[in-house]
C-alpha cells in the first residue's frame, strides 16, 4: 500500500526533517508513526499526501510512483486516499449531511448516489440522526467522526489520521480510536500518526517510531518507546 524508499526531506536553512528513511506498510495493516514534536511525523504525512515532495527516494502509494506527482494530478491521489486532521476542518455553516456530501459534490457525484452513501457512512461513523446539526452543535468526538466520514466517502483503501485525538478528551479519543481499527476491520489500511502514549500501547499493532528524522524503531506488536540516537 505505502513504500517510501530512502526518502529525505530538508527544509530552508538546513533543517532536516527525514534522513534516508525506509517504510513498507502492506495493505490492511494499522500502523502508528509516534515521535516527540520535531521528529518528522508531520513531513511523512505532507510527503505521503503529497502535500510536499521529497529531496530524494521515492514514494509509491496503492503502486502510484508520487515521488515526481503533477500539481493536476494530486485531487486525483487525494480521492483515493483519507485523510483526518486534528482540527477537524469542517464547513461551519453546513450542516454534517452537507459537510460529507460537499466531498462528493465537487467531484460531480449526482444526488442520489450522494445522499445514499453520505446516509451509509454517517451510520458506519454513529451520526445517524445528527445529520441536519451543524457543527457548533456537536462535541469534539462528534466534530471528528464529521471528518472521518468526509474522509470515507470515496470508499479509500488508505485513510492517514494525523494526530486525530489531538484535541479530544480521553474518553472521546478512545471512541475515535475504536472506529478507525472498525474502518480498518473492514480493509482499509490505517496509518495513525499520533504522539499519544496510553493510544499506541493500547493499540498493540506495528509502531514505527522515529527521531531527530530517523526511524529508530519498527516493531510489528509494539509500544511507544523513546530512544536517543
Amino acid at each position: 500500500m505505502i513504500k517510501i524508499s530512502n526518502v529525505s526531506k530538508t527544509y530552508p536553512k538546513k533543517i532536516q526533517a527525514l534522513k534516508d528513511i525506509n517504510v513498507h506498510i502492506k495493505p490492511g495493516e494499522f500502523v502508528s508513526i509516534v515521535g516527540q514534536s520535531g521528529s518528522g511525523k508531520s513531513t511523512m504525512v505532507k510527503l505521503m499526501i503529497a502535500e510536499e515532495k521529497p529531496d530524494n527516494g521515492k514514494i509509491v502509494i496503492g503502486g502510484w510512483d508520487i515521488t515526481d506527482i503533477k500539481s493536476q494530478e494530486i485531487p486525483t491521489l487525494r480521492r483515493q486516499l483519507g485523510v483526518i486532521f486534528q482540527d477537524f476542518k469542517l464547513l461551519p455553516k453546513k450542516t454534517v449531511f452537507e459537510n460529507v456530501a460537499f466531498a462528493m459534490q465537487v467531484c460531480g457525484f449526482k444526488p442520489k448516489e450522494i445522499k445514499k452513501t453520505v446516509e451509509q457512512i454517517l451510520n458506519i461513523v454513529g451520526l445517524k440522526g445528527k445529520e441536519d446539526r451543524y457543527p457548533h452543535q456537536l462535541s469534539g468526538g462528534e466534530q471528528q467522526r464529521v471528518a472521518i466520514a468526509r474522509s470515507l466517502v470515496h470508499k479509500p483503501k488508505l485513510l492517514v489520521a494525523d494526530e486525530p485525538t489531538g484535541n479530544l478528551d480521553s474518553i472521546n479519543a478512545r471512541e475515535i480510536i475504536d472506529l478507525l481499527k472498525k474502518i480498518n476491520s473492514m480493509g482499509t489500511t490505517v496509518v495513525l500518526v499520533t504522539h499519544n502514549r496510553e493510544i499506541v500501547n493500547s493499540l498493540k499493532n506495528r509502531v514505527v517510531t522515529l527521531d531527530s528524522g530517523y526511524i529508530i524503531s519498527d516493531q510489528s506488536k509494539g509500544r511507544y518507546l523513546l530512544y536517543k540516537l
